[in-house]
């Protein structure tokens, strides 16, 4: 047996849905507008992770996707994949949001090859379940939850075949309503979990029973429950079984900036109905089988830029860039106002709630109007970098705070970012580092540098600590980001070398 932490990755991986093959299990998490896309990951004992798949490298190359229309695909992009496994073929499924489409993904090995069609339609949330019978059920929705039968391809939905709204939240008295669908078939009785939020409660989880798929459903709310003081439910997920009979779900918890953040939760059936955690709460500690005990598990994290620890901000263009395990570099084609609109930005996600990354920047080939560097990317953003003005190199941090009233999903950023600090430098190359201190209380990161031939710890904090939120306009976590956008001229160029992350 091994015990844990619930939090089992202290990272940005939401709506997550999981499966066991034999002594395998796999979770898929949605990456909205980064690729490559839809991560899938990979444990044999529900605790230590380590990547398996992207399902796809890119969706579909529009200006939003690709970033050339300045706006991008923030908020939207992938949500909420349904991860099946039926007759030794792998299914993903998921909406793309500003594409308002609805993909299909299959392989016989998680690896891939990925094979991509469509299905028509759009659903919210989607969970997939191939019936003992043969049929193929699709639940979907936000407040009203609607089962959908699907063609055997799941080309769409089947003609004559079940189309109704079977479940309902109490639109009076829900912040948000039943969403995050995951259906599955138990003992001959079907299970669909969703994510509410009651009037004055937390993120909650609830579950509805039936004998038959069409309903009619009962139940309410399992799981509306804190953990590690963060005023914020444990809510929205799947359950999966283990070798040895045991149930457990894996749902998410908001942590502000750092993102939304998985969590292992025991599960056990009183009465034919899942009774979540220790009486409705979740537990600090699991105890957990491990089915492979002498497993080396790959970090989730790397220094190095071919891990599949980084994915691009948006679809690159390979013909701008110019990538190896420690040095990437990239040209600009277009002209920006901020970080926000960058294309072609590398970026990888922050680690528990203390880490820093620090990385070797050479801005010897900016044009003038040009800015690179070292971003803390999320809707409010902070960096660190380099410009050049009249041919002149200067040292910045900036910023850019969102107003409340602008926390829209989609909304794009078209602003100046705020400069808090600048200095003229005699260099144009530099060590540059972003210390992130994201715990409950102060959520920030601290921009430092140092003259790139002092590699010892002699760095000097630059500029104010650059306070971070989690805001609804990007919808992801903040992350280490290396960056570069001209502001006057397209053709600048920018490399970064030997990438440090720190986990403190």
């Amino acid at each position: 047996m091994k015990t844990s932490s619930s939090y089992i990755i202290p990272a940005d991986f939401p709506d997550l849905d999981i499966i066991r093959v034999e002594d395998t299990y796999y979770m898929v998490s949605t990456t909205m507008h980064f690729m490559p896309g839809c991560v899938i990951l990979r444990s044999y004992n529900l605790v230590d992770w380590e990547h398996a798949a992207y399902v796809y490298e890119e969706l579909e190359a529009t200006p939003g996707e690709t970033l050339s229309d300045n706006k991008g695909a923030y908020g939207k992009g992938m949500w909420a994949a349904s991860l099946r496994y039926h007759q030794g073929k792998f299914y993903v499924s998921f909406v793309a949001n500003d594409l308002h489409k609805t993909f299909l993904f299959t392989a016989d090995k998680i690896e891939g090859p990925w094979h991509r069609s469509e299905i028509k339609g759009f659903y919210h949330d989607m969970s997939l379940l191939f019936d003992d019978d043969g049929r193929v059920f699709c639940i979907s929705g936000n407040t009203d939850i609607h089962l959908t039968e699907f063609n055997a391809d799941l080309s769409g939905p089947k003609d004559g075949g079940i189309n109704k709204i079977i479940i309902q939240d109490d639109k009076e008295n829900v912040a948000l309503g039943y969403e995050g669908s995951h259906i599955y078939k138990i003992n001959g009785k079907y299970y669909i979990f969703f994510i509410h939020i009651p009037k004055g409660k937390m993120r909650t989880q609830a579950c509805y029973v039936s004998n038959k798929i069409e309903g009619p459903y009962t139940g309410g709310d399992v799981l509306c429950s804190d953990l590690g003081g963060w005023n914020s439910g444990t809510a929205q997920g799947g359950i999966v079984q283990t070798p040895d009979g045991k149930w457990f779900s894996i749902v998410f918890q908001d942590h502000g900036a750092l993102g939304r953040i998985p969590v292992l939760v025991p599960v056990h059936f009183r009465n034919d109905f899942p009774v979540f955690g220790t009486n409705g709460i979740t537990p600090e500690k699991v105890e957990v089988t491990d089915n492979r005990p002498d497993y080396k598990y790959a970090p989730l994290y790397s220094n190095d830029f071919t891990n599949p620890a980084w994915q691009w901000n948006h679809i690159p263009n390979k013909k701008l860039i110019s990538l190896n395990s420690n040095t990437f570099t990239v040209t600009t084609d277009k002209i920006c106002r901020n970080p926000i609109q960058a294309a072609n930005t590398l970026t990888q996600r922050t680690f528990t709630e203390h880490c820093s990354g620090s990385i070797e920047i050479d801005a010897s080939k900016l044009n003038d109007g040009d800015v690179a560097g070292l971003c803390a990317l999320e809707g409010e953003y902070g960096f660190i970098g380099i410009t050049k003005e009249n041919g002149k190199y200067k040292l910045i941090t900036a910023e850019h705070k969102i107003p409340y009233s602008q926390w829209t999903m989609g909304v794009f950023d078209d602003n100046e970012p705020d400069i808090i600090t600048k200095e003229s430098i005699s260099t144009d190359k530099l060590l540059l580092k972003a210390t992130f201190n994201l715990g409950f209380n102060q959520q920030y990161v601290q921009f430092i540098f140092s003259d790139i031939n002092d590699k010892s710890s002699n760095f000097k904090d630059f500029g104010a600590p650059v306070k971070l939120r989690y805001t609804l306009d990007q919808f992801v976590g903040v992350r280490f980001a290396l960056f570069c956008y001209s502001t006057k001229e397209s053709g600048g160029k920018a490399s970064f070398k030997e990438f440090k992350i720190e986990l403190l």
